[in-house]
């Protein structure tokens, strides 16, 4: 009996002692060993995203568990993916490589404040007031330009000459239905008005605009000589470049009275309900950091820095020398789905 009553007594000093462990302030939270990972949605191509995630697990020994995206869903799979998992969330920080289908999460109650103190070296034009998106590292909309098959003289200057007659034929769009084309014309809507942007979307398709797979292939096609013109973002329109093709690029309706280049920053989220929160702000300072703008500067990419302490400096010079378009990118996601219906029924039919 004694022997038992020993027994009985040491087992509930355990337990007492778990208990008012439990009750002070520095004792382990539920979550504190999952706090040592972090889930990342990443849309920005592996070989430029991989080396930085890596390098913040390095400094931090927080893991990055990191979902990229296909060539073929573009940033559509890891939206869907999040709307998906709305119950029950398993991403932590969707890395978009464009910004409307972030503003779109956002519009769709899928995404969490923060207010990184890094915001405030960002143009306020690059981040969200409320802390819901922030912006870095932007790729342009721009044109690319077969030396061989144009002459300088005869280089268009903006997208909207492309519907003349002399380019019929002659220009390469990505489908406008994913990734940056989709964004493109969904800024359109918003800058010139839907009537305005159906009817130079239209004219582009009279003008028997060729339909291709993606961006790259845009600029391959250019590059490779098999067509004058294309649109395509700057990465894809430098990597031509610097391989040696006979191409130029050009920042469309940069000219005083156009309505300037646009510029699509990549966008960091936090997913509302994340399972890692405490990780995701610190991934989302990080990467929000100079040194990665520069990284991403320098890299074949060569996308373009928004941050004002960052030091790289690309081939389009620095943010501040761009005539960009002005575009509230909140207007631009109300209009993505009115947008993308038109593409499909009245543009690709």
């Amino acid at each position: 009996m004694e022997r038992r009553v020993r027994i009985s007594l040491f087992f509930s000093s355990l337990l007492l002692g778990a208990a008012l462990g439990a009750c002070r302030s520095d004792a382990p939270r539920p979550d504190d060993n999952a706090e040592a990972v972090v889930v990342v949605y990443t849309a920005l191509d592996r070989i430029f995203s991989e080396p930085i995630l890596d390098a913040f697990t390095a400094e931090t020994g927080i893991s990055v568990r990191a979902v990229y995206d296909t060539e073929s869903t573009k940033t559509v799979g890891l939206v869907n993916r999040i709307r998906a998992d709305r119950n029950r969330p398993r991403c932590d920080v969707f890395w978009n490589n464009e910004i409307l289908n972030t503003l779109r999460l956002k519009s769709e109650d899928l995404l969490d404040a923060y207010t990184s103190p890094r915001d405030a070296f960002y143009p306020p034009a690059f981040h969200d007031a409320d802390g819901y998106w922030h912006g870095l590292a932007a790729r342009a909309r721009v044109l690319i330009v077969n030396n061989d098959l144009v002459p300088e003289s005869e280089r268009p200057r903006s997208i909207f000459e492309l519907a003349e007659p002399r380019w019929k034929g002659r220009v390469a769009l990505a489908k406008p239905l994913f990734g940056t084309t989709a964004s493109h014309v969904a800024c359109l809507y918003a800058r010139l008005g839907p009537d305005r942007a159906e009817a130079f979307l239209l004219s582009l398709r009279k003008n028997d605009v060729r339909i291709v797979a993606g961006n790259k292939t845009a600029a391959e096609l250019v590059g490779a000589g098999r067509i004058a013109v294309g649109f395509t973002d700057t990465d894809d329109a430098i990597i031509e470049q610097r391989g040696g093709r006979p191409v130029s690029i050009v920042l469309p309706d940069g000219d005083s009275g156009g309505i300037g280049t646009l510029l699509l920053p990549n966008t960091l989220a936090i997913v509302r309900g994340a399972p890692h929160p405490r990780a995701a702000r610190k991934l989302v300072d990080f990467l929000l950091r100079a040194q990665v703008e520069d990284r991403l500067a320098a890299g074949a990419s060569a996308q373009i820095p928004l941050s004002r302490d960052a030091r790289a400096r690309t081939p389009f010079g620095p943010v501040e020398r761009i005539q960009c378009m002005r575009v509230d990118f909140s207007q631009a996601a109300a209009q993505f789905d009115r947008a993308a219906t038109f593409i499909e029924t009245q543009f690709l039919e």
